[in-house]
């Protein structure tokens, strides 16, 4: 991959494998579908290279993103995460993970995966934009306006309009990579 790839992701090793491996592939994996909603969330007020760099505490802390596993950890359990320096340790976001397995057990009930209701946020095809330079990336769209609003309808927490932006472009609901950068064409085409 060259120098064209999207500039935020220069200066760190691991920015640039997240950038080229998984940042705008278009995923359909209810369990890494769960594991980025976390992470996002965790994001919130942060830099998303710290939550990268935790990434193994986090699959560590919240049982390798088990849905299921999340969704039943207890008070002791987040008082057990208030000491694991392989985490944010914030007890409101650590609350949160287990508030949004929760509710995202409900919507997998609801609709037979994440996955499918995630998607029709978009009509089941990944929105393909066509960035020129890193401004012409938004915040939040009114796409992600609405997920925030349902989600939280839901009994999500942590899923702030940005937070939710942040996340389409992540799980691929929408290509964000500018159009110079090797990795626009390349991500529409892997599926997880």
């Amino acid at each position: 991959m060259s120098d064209s790839r999207c500039s935020w992701c220069h200066g760190d090793e691991l920015y640039t494998r997240y950038h080229d491996e998984e940042w705008g592939v278009p995923c359909h994996n209810d369990q890494k579908l769960f594991e980025f909603l976390i992470l996002e969330g965790a994001q919130a007020g942060l830099s998303w290279i710290t939550i990268l760099k935790r990434r193994k505490g986090y699959r560590k802390a919240f049982h390798q993103f088990d849905v299921q596993q999340v969704a039943a950890m207890t008070d002791q359990d987040v008082e057990k995460l208030m000491h694991d320096e392989g985490i944010i340790r914030n007890r409101l976001k650590i609350r949160s993970a287990i508030k949004n397995a929760r509710a995202f057990i409900k919507v997998q009930e609801e609709f037979g995966s994440f996955s499918q209701y995630l998607w029709s946020f978009v009509n089941h095809q990944p929105i393909i934009n066509q960035r020129q330079s890193m401004g012409d990336l938004p915040a939040t769209t009114d796409i992600s306006d609405r997920m925030s609003k349902e989600l939280k309808k839901r009994g999500f927490s942590f899923v702030g309009s940005t937070i939710c932006y942040a996340y389409m472009q992540a799980m691929g609901l929408v290509n964000d990579h500018l159009v110079s950068c090797p990795s626009y064409s390349n991500s529409n085409f892997r599926l997880t």
